[in-house]
């Protein structure tokens, strides 16, 4: 079965998705919206122990909400949850919504990532996520920036930065599956000590420096490294969206979201742990096709999980150094 990245080699190779960013470099965090040119398809779930999140409780699949306006992912812990009241106020005033007589309730699901302690000013006096939050959806294009950027802007990993990733995949049946992640695990993107990506057996034309795998075999004591070893306290968590144009049941998209966290599993060491919220939303726009089948919907599964992977790679590759890091970008402590 063939497979190649599509153009951008961005989930909004999906036609229809836009993606939005915005950051304050002040307090060291930010936003990242996703939304479509009409309302889509969604489900979620969640592997990690500590999540935080946003109207999550209607993408199971007995809920009468059936598609959804917007997704949110955000820095800011518990108050990054504001953006998506932002991105809801935003697209009220465009008409978007569920319809109730004369009211429109925009549904903007979203999770949040703990970014408090990064070194970023975290005393406000407003909430300043609400603004992040329309600030992104102004923003959302075909085409955004990667690395230290929108809900990536204050990530971490162990050893290094973290940051906001996406990776696309074209199937042999033309289906297109994509993946936008903010990733900052408690665990490692790297290698051990070294600068190869766990997700390097699944690396396409280099997309993240084309090293490879780690040559040498890699004892526990290395693939166990945490934030802990580096900072005071251990807040993490990565959140992603897995996205296809094929169409898709609510059942189908919880399964797609499942099958991704396998990515995370593949790109981060340790994940899923007590102290991450790790989550993941799945869409379907519906573009193609009329339904799927179940062997179908299981190739679209492991796209997503192998596009994720890639994502969490991209994001700590593209991540920059900034005045004031705790951490080193993964170009400062590698490629210097």
């Amino acid at each position: 079965m063939s497979a190649h990245p599509g153009r951008r080699n961005l989930i909004t190779d999906i036609a229809g998705l836009r993606v939005g960013n915005a950051h304050d470099a002040h307090i060291r965090s930010g936003t990242t919206v996703l939304v479509a040119d009409r309302p889509f398809g969604c489900a979620v779930d969640v592997m990690g122990g500590a999540p935080g999140t946003r109207e999550t409780d209607l993408l199971t699949v007995d809920r009468m909400v059936q598609e959804v306006d917007a997704l949110v992912l955000s820095g800011g812990s518990a108050f990054g949850l504001g953006a998506a009241s932002g991105v809801a106020d935003a697209l009220a005033r465009q008409g978007r919504g569920f319809a109730v007589g004369p009211v429109h309730v925009p549904i903007v699901p979203a999770a949040i990532l703990f970014d408090l302690i990064n070194g970023g000013d975290k005393v406000w006096q407003v909430n300043p996520y609400r603004d992040l939050g329309a600030r992104a959806l102004d923003a959302a294009s075909e085409d955004f920036e990667l690395g230290t950027a929108g809900a990536g802007f204050g990530a971490l990993a162990a050893r290094t930065k973290g940051g906001l990733g996406s990776a696309s995949l074209v199937l042999e049946s033309g289906i297109t599956v994509g993946a936008l992640v903010a990733a900052n695990p408690t665990g490692q993107i790297t290698m051990g000590d070294s600068a190869h990506f766990w997700a390097a057996p699944f690396e396409i034309d280099g997309e993240f420096g084309g090293l490879g795998t780690r040559p040498d075999p890699i004892p526990f004591a290395e693939s166990a490294v945490t934030k802990q070893d580096s900072l005071e306290a251990l807040r993490n968590t990565t959140i992603a969206i897995v996205a296809t144009d094929a169409a898709m049941t609510k059942a189908q998209l919880k399964r797609a979201a499942v099958a991704a966290h396998d990515g995370m599993a593949h790109a981060i060491s340790p994940s899923h742990t007590l102290v991450d919220g790790d989550l993941v939303f799945a869409l379907s726009t519906g573009a193609i096709g009329a339904g799927t089948d179940d062997l179908t919907a299981l190739t679209i599964g492991h796209a997503a999980a192998t596009c994720l992977a890639r994502a969490i790679a991209r994001a700590a590759y593209s991540a920059r150094s900034e005045p004031g890091d705790i951490l080193p970008s993964w170009q400062e402590k590698y490629r210097r």
